[in-house]
């Protein structure tokens, strides 16, 4: 056996954990899509091994930890790249890569004391006794909710080249009117009819099994998953991913959709990020910008306020589970938890806590048996069952919440 191969990996969720709820409530760090791919399937392709996660312990039992003797731990919030990678691939036992107070990586026996310390929802690995090396080279990293939109053109780009190098696209049926064909992939089982496409700026691809129906207008860099659908009439802007198995219609840009959420119908959605297992009613609509072209502040779970982005553009931050009725408005930088139901007039409040039901008008707990009854019809409809140790977590979330803590 190789000296790569006898090597385990692992991701590891860093100190900014925090600054990326709601959508890290229900998932690590690493599995957070960015680009074609989440963090931790780029990594596993880069690497060329499976990763486990080290994150939260009520997180644990759905993403669990696997230690052997000799471990890389990779910070879950970094994007890899071929430099790093090599420098990562090389890494002795007893060094770590880091930048300044951000650690990128280090390499150790599981039984180092004092290795691994998680504590108040943040996991640390202590690195005095590691030889530390910069890293080779300049690297992207998730520092803020927004950081998922803002580089996510570019990590459509990356991911593309990592995925089509050496492989042919399906052929381009005729009734499409192309821009730049070179720079669209279409994988097998695909369909795309009667849409135009211009990847002019950006590459477009289409995943297995994913449809674009007739009248939709896709600008690139974008990126439907396997198995998504662009509905009829959709117009679509670059720096868009639609994960799997979701839908999307009206208009979207530069917005980022993790996997198995719907915005199938009219309505606009801008430099936004939904979960999983969203649903958007007909005629929502998001604000990207406010009306004075100030900057955007949104609700910060670790701080417990709102704060500054810094962005011009911010719109709709949504966590898993999450539906709104039709024709919803949600104001500049709306932050939604996970499991809320919106509805009613007016736009509702722009921080809207986990497991909320109802509006403008106010908000009473979401009662979580109604909750579960709502998430297993979703899940039923996608011929999936929401499974003890998804319902174990999302339990763990609702008591969290009731007994403010999160």
């Amino acid at each position: 056996m190789s000296q790569h191969q006898s090597i385990n990996y692992v991701l590891f969720d860093g100190k900014v954990r925090q600054q990326l709820l709601p959508l890290t409530f229900t998932r690590p760090l690493a599995d957070m899509r960015v680009g074609i791919f989440t963090i931790r399937e780029k990594w596993e392709r880069y690497i060329g091994h499976s990763f486990s996660s080290l994150t939260v312990s009520y997180l644990q039992e759905l993403f669990p930890l696997r230690l052997q003797k000799d471990n890389v731990f990779i910070n879950g919030s970094v994007l890899p790249n071929p430099q790093l990678v090599q420098q990562i691939k090389h890494l002795q036992p007893m060094q770590a890569i880091a930048d300044g107070d951000v650690l990128i990586a280090l390499r150790g026996e599981s039984k180092y004391p004092g290795l691994l310390h998680t504590a108040s929802g943040e996991v640390r690995l202590i690195t005095a006794d590691f030889k530390q090396l910069p890293p080779v080279c300049p690297y992207q990293k998730i520092n803020h909710l927004w950081d998922i939109f803002l580089l996510n053109g570019m990590a459509i780009q990356h991911d593309f080249d990592l995925l089509t190098r050496h492989r042919t696209s399906q052929p381009i049926n005729d009734t499409n009117r192309v821009v730049n064909p070179q720079a669209v992939f279409i994988e097998p089982g695909a369909t795309v009819q009667g849409a135009f496409l211009n990847a002019s700026q950006g590459p477009i691809y289409i995943g297995a099994h994913a449809e674009v129906m007739e009248g939709s207008t896709i600008r690139g860099p974008f990126a439907l998953c396997e198995h998504a659908t662009v509905k009829m009439g959709t117009r679509i802007y670059g720096g868009t991913t639609v994960g799997p198995y979701s839908k999307v219609g009206g208009e979207v840009s530069n917005s980022v959709i993790f996997g198995y959420s719907n915005k199938a119908h009219d309505g606009y959605l801008g430099n936004s990020i939904l979960g999983e297992w969203c649903n958007l009613g007909a005629g929502t609509n998001n604000s990207n910008l406010k009306n004075n072209y100030s900057r955007v502040s949104i609700w910060n779970y670790a701080e417990g306020k709102m704060t500054d982005t810094g962005q011009q553009f911010c719109g709709l931050i949504m966590g898993d589970h999450s539906k709104c009725s039709i024709n919803t408005m949600f104001n500049t930088g709306t932050v939604v938890g996970v499991g809320a139901n919106i509805f009613g007039a007016d736009f509702p409040p722009k921080f809207i806590p986990s497991f909320s039901w109802g509006g403008a008008a106010g908000f009473v707990t979401y009662q979580f048996n109604q909750f579960l009854q709502t998430a297993a019809a979703v899940y039923h409809r996608r011929g999936k069952t929401l499974s003890d140790a998804g319902i174990a977590l999302l339990k763990t979330l609702f008591d969290k919440g009731r007994n403010n803590e999160l």
